[in-house]
Parts: C-alpha cells; sequence; structure tokens
C-alpha cells in the first residue's frame, strides 16, 4: 500500500496494491498493523457503513461534533467525489477542503480524521461507498455543513442541481457551524 498526503496533510489518501491477472484481482482492503505502520496513525475501527446512491446524490457534509469519527472511505461500484473540510479551529488549514475522485476501478481509498466534515457527489449511475468509522454513529451530535458554501468554495462536478436530503438542504454556513476547539 502507498499513502499520500492530500492537499491538507492530515488526510491521507491510501492506494492499495491491487493483484490481478485474466480471471480477476485481489487486494487487502485493510490491515490495522499497515494501516498503522505507513500513516502513524493508532485507530480503532468500530463502525463500519456502506451506503448506495444514484448518479447526481450528494450526501455531506456531515460531522459529529462531540464522539468525532475518523473515517476510511472508498467505493466499491461507481465512482464519487469526495471532499472533506477542516473544522479544528486551531489548524491552520481551518476552513479548507480537499477532494479525491474515488471509484471501484482506481480502488483509492482517504482517510478522513475527526475534526473534518465529510460529503460525497455520485458521479456514475449509481455508487456503492463504504467508510471505517473510529466512533459509533452518534444523530444527536450530528452536524451538516452547507454544501454549496461559499466562504468554502467547493467547485463540486455537477450539472444543475444535486440530490440532498432535507438536512443537507439547509446546513451551517462555516461561520455559524459549531466547530472543533482542539
Amino acid at each position: 500500500m502507498n499513502v499520500f498526503p492530500a492537499a491538507i496533510p492530515d488526510v491521507l489518501l491510501l492506494e492499495p496494491k491491487v493483484f490481478g491477472d485474466h480471471r480477476g484481482f485481489f487486494f487487502e482492503s485493510f490491515n490495522a498493523r499497515t494501516f498503522a505502520r505507513l500513516t502513524g496513525l493508532q485507530r480503532e475501527f468500530v463502525q463500519d457503513n456502506h451506503s448506495r446512491s444514484s448518479k447526481g446524490v450528494l450526501r455531506g457534509l456531515h460531522y459529529q461534533i462531540q464522539q468525532p469519527q475518523g473515517k476510511l472511505v472508498r467505493v466499491v461500484v461507481g465512482e464519487v467525489f469526495d471532499v472533506a473540510v477542516d473544522l479544528r479551529r486551531s489548524s491552520p488549514t481551518f476552513g479548507r477542503w480537499v477532494g479525491e475522485y474515488l471509484s471501484a476501478e482506481n480502488k483509492k481509498q482517504l482517510w478522513i480524521p475527526e475534526g473534518f466534515a465529510h460529503g460525497f457527489l455520485v458521479l456514475s449511475e449509481t455508487a456503492e461507498f463504504l467508510y471505517k468509522a473510529t466512533d459509533y454513529y452518534a444523530p444527536q451530535y450530528e452536524r451538516t455543513l452547507l454544501w454549496n458554501d461559499p466562504a468554502i468554495g467547493i467547485p463540486w462536478p455537477l450539472r444543475g442541481e444535486p440530490n440532498l436530503a432535507a438536512k443537507d438542504k439547509v446546513g451551517r454556513l462555516l461561520s455559524e457551524a459549531e466547530v472543533f476547539a482542539d
């Protein structure tokens, strides 16, 4: 596995070693020892999530203000544009975002640390998205950052308006959002 820092160095892009031939492919999608050795991070993942969405669905930008979740994300069907926004007030990259194209074809994974909002836009007809989380889902602490906040300025690769959940339509602007004091 190769690990590369993203534009925000705490966010990491992981590229697994894929072994393939005429029969198909094999790769190790997660190994705790390898993850710790290559990233320098000691994390225990306590919850795995799997979502399926259709083209044009934008999920996010979500975070938990308490019980924050670090997420290791990947796509097993289709393609998404995946985004993380730094909400750690004391960070030099506070309010900045990073985006990566994740797909079943490229098999890349993204590590999104605790203290970031996360979201993705589905680019293929459908996409199945998997993520490992370092803490349990706690709906009472879930918050949503507005996906199109001009202060953040994410250039989502979409035509027209995305398909949004009700909570994502009413997300908060960064200037009004609860953020992490760390």
